[in-house]
């Protein structure tokens, strides 16, 4: 057998093995009538890792697949974070079995979580490398080393015919019983992995798919072009055409259902079949009737038959928003249905099957709620193959002013005399830190429009909310950025702790100076300044 290496074309024939001399690498590889070719990121857990108990070593992924399955040749892709750990395997791998061909491709990833940057390297490197196998080859995709990003990139690659691949599972060894096998493939011809929607991986790059995703974003009214958004609406139409479950973590108000509709209306499913349920807001002794349905008695005061809203969204997508206030014994239900695509009704005992694409949404930390005992940790990796941040908006102020426009658009339709925002006051809001984000954004908007009297509303016009009170008060100072202006912040929180003081006063200046700590003079100097 021969070694490839990616930094070169040339081969070089094992010691034991004939030397074809003047052969490039095709030759060489015509000389093959048919072979087994194992594809696979390496991880840290190559070629060997610590083990649960002390200092012991047991073989990481690589190595066990290779050693419990017959390989001729093995194809490792090296990210520039585990460059050591490709070279320490392939020294492994030459010592377990000297025949096997190694060819290592040099990834150079800069984010070894970023979807688009991954599914770019496996089509542009891995493919072209398999072309050169002109013979019949049996291609087999390891999917336990890498992120989690890398295993769903297998997963939709394979799934749409794009690699024709068999997908390969090592379990650890404390995993493996009669039943699990250490080794086994993944059937995606199986319910857990419907067969890919409408939408193919390589329709979503072409330009006329392009239009439309583009066309989607502005019919749900999606604003922004700010490199964080764009990456997540990039990983979300990747995504959108598979069935993989999908997390999306974000702070409270960052767009997570709008976002998960985008998902929706880009995978194919019906349009009309999507459903959305707060979990905050379910009664817990509610939860799984309403989750998975009930049947007539199966509890007081259920007096019918009741769909649930997995059966509601069959054929369709689920969102389920505030993931992480779901009960544990929910989760594990949960967990269920997402392995074997199966519901039970409260009441009933015969489970039947569901097909729902699963969108999860939080704004809680998922791994301190797990080291808390709130959250189960393998519903987090079950449902993080497919996780899409989206970013504050305070990480997107170039975005504010178009979000802020397009909203005062939308509230001027329902206004006699439409309004207009100054220069000063786009400034203004692109300053502020936005603890609510965009649903803050839209409420100050929507108030300054319709509570000041002004056609052209300026800065000292907007009406922030009332700032949420934390322990540490300066925890809500905003970020200093283009466009900030520390003159009109301390204006502005000089108005409102005044006006604010001669609320609490019912008006008397006196007062409002003691609580202020000014003279009165100072406060009726203020408020006849402000006055005019």
């Amino acid at each position: 057998m021969w070694i490839y290496y990616s930094s070169s074309i040339c081969c070089s024939p094992c010691s034991n093995k004939k030397s074809y001399p003047n052969r490039n690498f095709i030759d060489a590889e015509k000389q093959i009538i048919s072979m087994n070719v194992l594809v696979t990121f390496t991880g840290f857990h190559d070629p060997y890792s610590l083990g649960l108990v002390g200092e012991e070593q047991q073989a990481g992924p690589i190595v066990s697949l290779v050693s419990a399955k017959s390989f001729d040749h093995v194809i490792l892709i090296s990210t520039l974070n585990t460059k050591e750990n490709t070279t320490a395997t392939e020294s492994v791998l030459k010592e377990l079995n000297p025949e096997v061909g190694i060819l290592i491709i040099e990834a150079g990833l800069s984010d070894p979580t970023d979807y688009a940057e991954i599914l770019n390297l496996l089509r542009t490197k891995l493919l072209p490398k398999l072309n050169l196998f002109e013979t019949q080859i049996n291609l087999f995709v390891a999917v336990a080393s890498g992120t989690p990003q890398m295993h769903a990139a297998w997963l939709l690659l394979v799934s749409s015919g794009e690699i024709p691949a068999r997908i390969l599972h090592i379990r650890p060894a404390r995993f493996v019983t009669t039943d699990k096998p250490l080794v086994s493939e993944i059937d995606l011809s199986s319910k857990e992995f419907p067969e890919v929607r409408s939408i193919s991986l390589s329709r979503l790059e072409s330009p006329d798919t392009a239009l439309d995703v583009n066309k989607l974003i502005q019919s749900l009214g999606i604003v922004g072009d700010h490199p964080e958004l764009s990456k997540a609406l990039d990983i979300s139409a990747t995504l959108a055409s598979s069935s993989v479950p999908i997390l999306l973590l974000g702070e409270t108000g960052t767009g997570k259902e709008l976002l998960a509709r985008f998902i929706h209306l880009a995978s194919g499913r019906p349009k009309d079949c999507f459903v959305a349920i707060n979990c905050a807001a379910i009664p817990r002794d509610l939860v799984e009737s309403i989750l998975f349905g009930h049947c007539k008695g199966a509890f007081t005061g259920a007096v019918s038959d009741q769909k649930g809203k997995f059966a509601q969204a069959d054929g369709g997508t689920l969102f389920l928003d505030e993931l992480g206030e779901l009960p544990l014994d929910t989760q594990a239900k949960l967990l269920r249905v997402l392995q074997e695509g199966q519901i039970e009704p409260v009441g009933t005992g015969e489970p039947h099957n569901v097909d729902v694409r699963l969108i999860g949404a939080t704004n809680v930390d998922l791994p301190r709620s797990i080291k808390q005992g709130n959250f189960r940790e393998d519903l987090y990796y079950r449902l993080n193959v497919g996780e899409i941040r989206l970013p504050p908006l305070r990480e997107r102020r170039s975005d504010i002013p178009k979000i802020a426009l397009t909203l005062l658009d939308k509230v001027n339709t329902s206004l006699k005399a439409p309004k207009r925002l100054t220069t000063g006051a786009l400034q203004r809001l692109q300053a502020h830190d936005w603890p609510g984000n965009i649903r803050d954004l839209s409420n100050t908007i929507e108030r300054t429009a319709r509570l000041t009297r002004s056609a052209v509303l300026d800065t000292d016009d907007l009406i922030f909310g009332e700032p949420v009170i934390h322990a540490e008060p300066w925890s809500t100072l905003p970020e200093p950025a283009e466009g900030f202006s520390l003159e009109n912040f301390l204006s502005d929180a000089r108005k409102q702790i005044v006006m604010r003081a001669l609320k609490i006063s019912g008006g008397n200046q006196s007062k409002a100076a003691l609580l202020l700590g000014l003279t009165p003079q100072a406060v009726h100097k203020y408020v006849q300044k402000n006055r005019t």
